[in-house]
Parts: structure tokens; sequence; C-alpha cells
């Protein structure tokens, strides 16, 4: 593949490596903010432009160039199947021929509620919604409203959407803007929310001691500050002190779940959350959203309870089959032994290299999803421990990547994912392109 010319672009971006993803981002910055739809899909903090992608079959993506990559992005995780999973496009387009929505009740909307109540021990109740974000938003405001009281305890680095009161010390996009907060956001909203770094239960005591606490809010394991593993009892900590303030713990398994096992990562772990927000896998690649939760707590929302939610297109038909599809492709094939024999590969010849040749980064994995952070911190713990990543130099591992045929998310605060689709000779083309990514810098 060609080098990346080193011209200036818009934003004093560097130019793309294809041709055709220039012209469409040029077009785009002119009608679109910043050119993207989303900040995270933003290439500006590994100083390029994005890339258009046309298309995608199993484990790759085709650019507008018709270049292939092998995706470990998998939009954001929503891909464990890989792209077009044929019983996932079958059943999307059996269901659109009958007809995009509704806005009433559809029989697709009861056998999915029916797989996740069957699927996670904890959840009695489910409703769905049109993304993760408004998931969260109707977990809190249920939590409020069964507790009766108003404070909200976050953590540091872990991002739960875009909603109002959980800008604070978010991690995704927030990190590579450089972004604490938002502005729009009056003071009297973020007043209710704390935010304390994550693996510090000193600091979740501390709030609870001085604040009537009416939910924990947590990613059990974090993603959107790279992947970053819950230590010790750190959860099981948590959810004793909820319980003894009676206060309601709410998992956020949007990226989690369904993506180590064919259920949430709560039941792993030994823990029953009284709230879980799901999203992602949930959907197969479509828009959706949805929380679940204890009886008692799910029937507080209108039109049982005084708690309000509503949405045109919330449980969506032609989503849900995109996520009913899914969720019985994964139950019936459990492709997850061998994504975690892959990431098992995968980290071995990575940390052995990095430990034998004393390089300044480390490689977190964990069953199918990954960071490489470029820090010679052996202690990634915390958002205070990424944010002294390089990032700098993850641009250029970015950059050398795609050249390689690879696409990564363009972020150091991002995590990867492997699928199902991925082969093992792909997963050690990716072990081999870092290894050689990380012999060219080892004086950095």
């Amino acid at each position: 593949m060609n080098n990346i010319p080193e011209q200036a672009y818009p934003s004093k971006l560097s130019r793309g490596i294809v041709n055709n993803s220039n012209k469409l981002y040029d077009k785009a910055c002119k009608i679109i903010p910043g050119g993207v739809n989303s900040p995270v899909r933003s290439f500006s903090n590994v100083n390029s432009a994005p890339i258009y992608i046309k298309s995608g079959k199993g484990s790759r993506i085709y650019d507008n160039d018709s270049r292939a990559y092998t995706d470990y992005c998998g939009s954001w995780g929503p891909l464990i199947l890989g792209h077009a999973h044929p019983k996932v496009v079958e059943a999307v387009v059996q269901t659109a021929k009958n007809g995009l929505s509704f806005g009433a009740c559809h029989e697709k909307e009861i056998e999915f509620a029916e797989i996740i109540t069957d699927l996670i021990p904890s959840i009695d109740m489910v409703r769905v919604v049109n993304s993760g974000t408004e998931a969260v938003m109707t977990a809190l405001r249920l939590a409020r409203a069964a507790t009766g009281k108003n404070y909200i305890l976050k953590f540091n680095g872990c991002y739960h959407g875009h909603s109002d009161c959980l800008l604070i010390e978010a991690g995704s996009g927030l990190l590579d803007n450089s972004i604490a907060s938002s502005a729009g956001i009056p003071d009297s909203i973020i007043s209710k929310t704390i935010s304390v770094p994550y693996n510090n239960f000193d600091a979740v005591k501390k709030v609870f001691e001085c604040y009537d606490i009416a939910a924990v809010i947590i990613e059990p394991i974090a993603c959107n500050m790279g992947l970053i593993l819950p230590e010790n009892d750190f959860l099981k900590q948590i959810a004793a002190i909820c319980k003894k303030k009676h206060s309601l713990l709410v998992f956020d398994e949007v990226i989690t779940g369904f993506r180590f096992h064919a259920g949430d990562y709560a039941s792993l772990s030994n823990i029953q959350p009284d709230i879980s927000v799901f999203g992602k896998i949930i959907g197969g690649g479509m828009p959706i959203g949805a929380i679940g939760g204890r009886k008692e707590i799910m029937e507080n929302l209108a039109p049982l309870g005084p708690v309000y939610q509503a949405g045109t297109l919330s449980g969506n038909p032609v989503a849900l089959a995109a996520g009913i599809a899914t969720l019985k492709e994964l139950k019936k094939t459990n492709p997850y032994p061998e994504i975690h024999k892959k990431s098992d590969y995968l980290a071995t010849l990575i940390k052995n290299n990095i430990s034998e040749n004393n390089l300044p980064c480390q490689f977190s994995c964990y069953k199918g999803i990954f960071t490489l952070f470029f820090t010679e911190n052996n202690c990634i713990k915390n958002l205070e421990t990424v944010k002294k990543c390089n990032l700098e130099l993850f641009a250029k591992y970015h950059n050398y990547m795609l050249k390689n045929n690879i696409y990564i998310s363009p972020s150091q605060f991002e995590v990867n994912f492997i699928s199902a689709a991925h082969s093992i000779s792909e997963i050690k083309a990716l072990g081999d392109s870092i290894v050689n990514f990380l012999s060219l810098h080892q004086s950095l």
C-alpha cells in the first residue's frame, strides 16, 4: 500500500490512504459537523482523514476504492458473528418485506424479551429502546424513582452514552477530543452525578458516607478508556455497599453483554445487578438498546408505573429480527470457545514480545477484546493511568496497521474485537503486524 502523504488536509489532518475517501470527506466537511455523525468515527486523533466503508463481509470491510481490510472494530462491538452474516441478513430482509415499522405491538417483541429473560438470570422483564444512551437514561430514571433518591455515582473514564447527567469524566470520544464534559449542560443537571476513579473502592466508600446514592452505574469491564479489567473484588464490594445502603446497582453491559458467552458478564462474575443495560450485540448491527431487571423495579415503567419512557421506533421489527437471529445463532453455535482461543493466542504472541524486548507498551486482552496501550506503566487500572499513554505513537501505530490492511479502532481509548468470522491466520497476521510495528519503535 502507498504511504500516507504528509500534505495538509481539512482541519489540519493528513490525507487518507485512499482517493475516494478523501473526496467524500471533503464533501462531508461542508455539510456535516466535522464531517462525521459520531465523533468516534473521526480520525483526527490519528492525524488522518477517515476511511469511507462501502461494504463488509465476514471479517473484512471494503472501502470506496475496493481496498480490503481485516476489521477488528466490528462496528464498535455488535458484529460478533462478522459482517453480513447470512442468517442475520435473511432475517432482516424477510422482516423488511412485511414493513419497516408499525408503531404498534408485534410478535417479535415478545420473542426477543423471552430470549433475553431466558439467557440472563437477573432479568425478569425487559424494555426495548433505540440505543444504549437511551437505555441508560431510562435505567437511571428508574433507579431514582424506585429508591426516592437523586444522586448517581459513576466512574471516571466509563462512558454511558451522551445523556446530559453522565458527561462527566466520561470515556470514548470525549477522551479523544480532550473534553472533560460538554458544553450546553447546566450545572444543575450534573450536580447530582458524582464520578470517582475506577478500581478505587475507598473512593466509593467516601461517596456513600457523604451522599444518599440512588444508583451506582458501572461498566463491569471498562471498555471506553481502553480495556481495563476490574481488580480483585471491586465489583463485589460495590454490589455489597449498594445492598447495605439500599441503592441500586446498574451494570452497563452495552459492550460486555453477550460478548463472552450467551448471556451477561454479571453472571460470569456471580453478581446480580438490580438493573442491566444492553445494546450492540443484541441488535446484530441494527440500532437498539434494552433495559432489564427485577419485576418490582421494571413495573415502575409506564404504563404500569409513574416512570415515563416512550419511543416511536422502540422495538422496531427489523432491528429485533436482526437481534433475534444473532442471539439464536450465538446460542446454537457457541462460537465463544474458539474466540477465546484466538484471543489467548494473540495475547501470548504480543505479551511475550513486549516482555522479551522491554517495549514501552502494555497489551490488555480478555476473551476476544483487546487494547494496546502505549505506556511504560505496567499497572493500567483507571483513567488516570490511561491518560499518560503516548498518543503520538498510537497514531503511528494506527496508520501502520491501515497500510497493512488491518482496521482497528482509531482511538487509544477504545477496545477492539475478535469475531467468530476471524480465522486463526488473520489473528496471526494481526499479531505479526503489531510485533513488526513494535520492533520498529523500540526506542520510543
